[in-house]
């Protein structure tokens, strides 16, 4: 297993309440792992948030952590409960009131990776399954939720920025092509894990380095925006997703000639967002 779970970037001075984290894209792919898995190291990567913890690296620059998991989401899906476990994949599991996620092989522990391919040739056990939750999803959230406690703490609020990658075929049936289509989605269940001032803020943030965005479709935020979102208590999750195509080459997973100049404007970005959570008093009373 991958030695630790999890990284934070701290900043030197804590000046924004806006917390920044990428569940997807950990790479500690270990030869057992890999030893069990009936995929190339390769094809394994395709449902990886390749590069996303290198787009937002510069949050901490801003006053921001930047908490990074370390496991790769083959592994373990840290935008996921724990108790989404999956009966085709684990013994033991009973077959009853499964959720879409789960029934389509994306639980805590995938059963697959992109385009529905098998991780796996037979079942894992339930004392294998709970050793990589108590190992990376426990760690994981403790740590998650103490930079939110701190953020709130210091500054009356807590703003968790959810960093995420998605596919571009996944835009690609969005209305018409070209100009129509969203580079950026952001995901706050439909107005339920965050409020509308503070959604709009991040979103003029994109929006004014020249990036298209939508809210909530096709992803409207999964387990981490609806079990952190709470804005009458002053805390707010919103996911956000980038359109792959923007940054890298999806089939060969390596960036493209556009990497250095998204990362840029993603720093532009992450200055607007760090911004709106550096004043004690600006949200604390919705």
């Amino acid at each position: 297993m991958p030695k630790a779970a999890f990284h934070v970037f701290s900043p030197k001075k804590l000046q924004s309440g806006v917390v920044f984290a990428s569940p997807h894209s950990g790479t500690e792919y270990t030869e057992s792992f890999l030893s069990r898995s009936i995929l190339s190291p390769h094809q394994i990567r395709s449902s990886e948030d390749a590069f996303v913890d290198q787009l937002f690296a510069a949050a901490p620059d801003y006053g921001s952590p930047f908490l990074t998991a370390l496991a790769p989401r083959a592994y373990l899906d840290l935008n996921r409960a724990v108790d989404e476990l999956d009966p085709a994949l684990i013994e033991g599991v009973p077959r009853k009131g499964q959720n879409p996620r789960i029934a389509s092989g994306l639980g805590v522990i995938p059963r697959v990776v992109a385009q529905g391919q098998a991780i796996y040739r037979g079942k894992l056990s339930m004392a294998e399954a709970q050793e990589r939750i108590n190992t990376h999803w426990v760690p994981y959230h403790a740590a998650l939720q103490n930079l939110l406690r701190q953020a709130h703490g210091q500054f009356g609020q807590a703003i968790l920025v959810d960093c995420h990658s998605m596919p571009h075929e996944a835009i690609e049936t969005m209305g018409k092509r070209g100009d129509h289509q969203p580079q950026v989605v952001l995901g706050d269940r439909f107005g339920t894990s965050a409020s509308g001032d503070v959604v709009d803020q991040i979103e003029a943030a994109f929006v004014g380095v020249g990036l298209k965005v939508s809210r909530n479709t096709p992803f409207a935020g999964a387990y981490i925006t609806q079990a952190y979102g709470r804005p009458s208590r002053g805390q707010h999750a919103v996911q956000v997703e980038i359109d792959r195509a923007l940054y890298m080459d999806e089939v060969a997973i390596k960036p493209n000639g556009n990497f250095a100049a998204i990362k840029e404007l993603l720093r532009e970005v992450i200055v607007q967002i760090s911004q709106i959570g550096d004043e004690p008093t600006a949200l604390a009373a919705e």
